[in-house]
């Protein structure tokens, strides 16, 4: 399982595009492909495990081609993959594994669908306090947050004494956010990915909404934010 062209350390060097490469017929000939690492694998439609049943130990051991001290780059010689890939053991196994990702792809899309449902149909109870009242709430929540980020200096009561009322506003929201955030636990089906995205921007779309609808005075805010976000104004 060695060649000639093995580094010090008895591994063969890889050049990072998924093959092992060797000269052939001199310095100056063109690199030609002899081995493949585990990327170069996937390129060609094999699984982890579909390498463990059909190919089993790798013929060499390579040198990473990214990070030198990672663990060596497990190499499979072309010849070796190619005669694999023509048996009638393979196109079984590659045909149950593709079978097995379109049901996988499907349980991922149907899961989606139930979240975003979910999220569309959960009541949002917005707390609903006079302005005044809220006001207070907002701008002590907001001193709260900057004297944790101050860790605990006095001067954090000034920065937020006096807002202007665009600012206010914008406190607002923000704390009514925050008392809304019991509402992520609805996120945690909807898994990575595109998935996640689309079920946070519909919660998101959700409670601003839901704010704008419980005090129609935040509702400029609310669209400004949501656009912020690139979402867009809020929908009844």
């Amino acid at each position: 399982m060695t060649t000639p062209e093995q580094d010090h350390e008895g591994r063969e060097p890889a050049d990072g595009l998924g093959a092992q490469r060797v000269r052939e017929g001199g310095a100056d000939a063109r690199p030609s492909r002899t081995h493949l690492s585990a990327a170069g694998l996937r390129s060609r439609g094999w699984t982890g495990a579909m390498v463990r049943e059909l190919l089993g130990e790798p013929d060499l051991l390579g040198v990473n081609p990214h990070v030198r001290s990672a663990p060596p780059t497990r190499l499979y010689r072309v010849e070796r993959v190619e005669a694999v890939e023509r048996s009638e053991g393979f196109r079984a196994v590659a045909a149950a594994a593709a079978r097995r990702s379109d049901a996988e792809k499907a349980a991922d899309r149907r899961r989606r669908r139930e979240v975003l449902a979910r999220i569309a149909a959960e009541p949002v109870a917005v707390p609903r306090q006079a302005p005044e009242q809220l006001a207070a709430l907002a701008v002590e929540h907001r001193r709260r947050g900057k004297e944790g980020r101050a860790h605990g200096r006095e001067d954090a009561r000034a920065v937020v004494a006096d807002p202007d009322p665009d600012t206010l506003r914008r406190w607002k929201v923000d704390y009514l956010c925050h008392r809304l955030a019991r509402y992520d636990d609805l996120l945690n089906a909807a898994g990575g990915g595109p998935g996640r995205t689309a079920a946070e921007e519909l919660l998101r779309r959700r409670i601003y909404t839901a704010i704008a609808e419980a005090h129609p005075d935040l509702a400029q805010e609310c669209e400004r934010q949501l656009r912020q976000r690139q979402c867009g104004p809020p929908h009844a």
